[in-house]
């Protein structure tokens, strides 16, 4: 994969032709027309980044909302932003990754109470062996339910987010099983992190990524939904161009170099997107990334994915030197939220990518 530099501006992508880059251009044609006719699908942009070149670009009209307030339907266009919903988890083990480069945080086995003696109260001898790396890979094993809709009193991540205390509220849940032993999707501890990003870097989550992240990508125009203290929401607040979300994926894939600057080292990409715990269905979890793989032409691809609630998704597959980033608002049809994601990188990207 060659190292591209990109301009320091907004809008800064290099944009060719899935020729010039190696694809089959005959493989993606069908692709809008098939998202313009899908209207069930709710897709709102598709965009495919090969050889670090925007080679395909496409944005759709469709309902929306903004963190479950109503949009309206909103033609989208490169200077839209949108929900990226729980890929904001996976921005977020980028900057942990930052603050271990930075040595603001240390071993990753260190012990999350260590950083929270305000709750010593809630320590018992289970719970002290939570540490770094169970929040990272969603194995903390304290009791949590997301399954049921967020509109749910029950659901947990609503109910740490109406909390007055939220990391109190996270840390206050009984140990249901071994810290380490089995994955449990949580955002309670994605909050946790960006507490403890705080903490060690002594600056608010938002100011720290534009600091270190989104500043050296030339990322200027995000926003984060908010708690009601003011406090951005790293569960799955953030709200992002799609050109934007590319760059996220593109920094992955170049193993933390842009512009031929390491902005996140090479060592914490690799970890963060290995697998180190089964996660849901066949899927495996690195540090907030979801790891998986699929089969076109009787050949495994395997790629890294940040995915978010609503059919958000970032698809990274190294062997193609490929990005795929699709925004979509399926909010109200979980049954459809993974297909659309998956029919792009499936039946048009990497066959595109693998055919010529």
């Amino acid at each position: 994969m060659k190292e591209l530099a990109y301009a320091s501006n907004n809008n800064d992508w290099m944009v060719s032709t899935p020729e010039e880059e190696g694809m089959n251009p005959a493989l993606l044609e069908g692709l809008a027309p098939q998202f313009e006719a899908w209207t069930e699908a709710n897709v709102h942009s598709i965009l495919i980044v090969r050889h670090g070149k925007i080679v395909c670009e496409h944005y759709f009209s469709g309902e929306d909302q903004a963190w479950g307030r109503p949009l309206g339907r909103v033609s989208y266009h490169s200077e839209l932003k949108h929900d990226v919903r729980s890929i904001t988890k996976s921005i977020v083990s980028l900057l942990f990754g930052i603050a271990i480069d930075h040595g603001w945080i240390g071993d990753l086995d260190e012990p999350v109470f260590s950083f929270f003696p305000e709750y010593a109260d809630l320590r018992t001898p289970e719970k002290d062996a939570i540490s770094l790396r169970h929040l990272l890979t969603m194995s903390a094993g304290l009791a949590w339910d997301e399954a049921c809709p967020y509109s749910d009193p029950a659901n947990s991540e609503r109910r740490m987010s109406d909390a007055t205390d939220r990391c109190r509220y996270v840390l206050e849940q009984p140990i249901v099983r071994p810290p380490g032993a089995t994955y449990l999707y949580n955002g309670g501890l994605t909050a946790l992190l960006a507490a403890i990003l705080e903490k060690a870097s002594g600056r608010p989550l938002d100011l720290l990524a534009n600091e270190v992240l989104f500043g050296p990508l030339g990322i200027e125009d995000v926003e984060w939904v908010r708690y009601a203290d003011g406090a951005p929401n790293a569960v799955s607040g953030l709200r992002m161009r799609p050109r934007d979300v590319a760059k996220i994926g593109q920094i992955v894939l170049q193993r933390g170099r842009w512009n031929k600057k390491t902005i996140v080292s090479q060592a914490w990409i690799d970890d963060a997107t290995s697998a180190h715990i089964n996660g849901e269905g066949l899927f495996f979890y690195g540090f907030q990334w979801w790891l998986g793989r699929s089969l076109v032409h009787r050949k495994e691809f395997r790629w890294v994915a940040g995915v978010g609630y609503g059919g958000q998704r970032l698809f990274i597959v190294p062997q193609l030197d490929l990005v795929v980033v699709v925004m979509a608002g399926l909010y109200d049809n979980p049954a459809l939220t993974s297909i659309p994601g998956e029919v792009v990188l499936r039946r048009y990207a990497v066959p595109a990518a693998d055919s010529l």
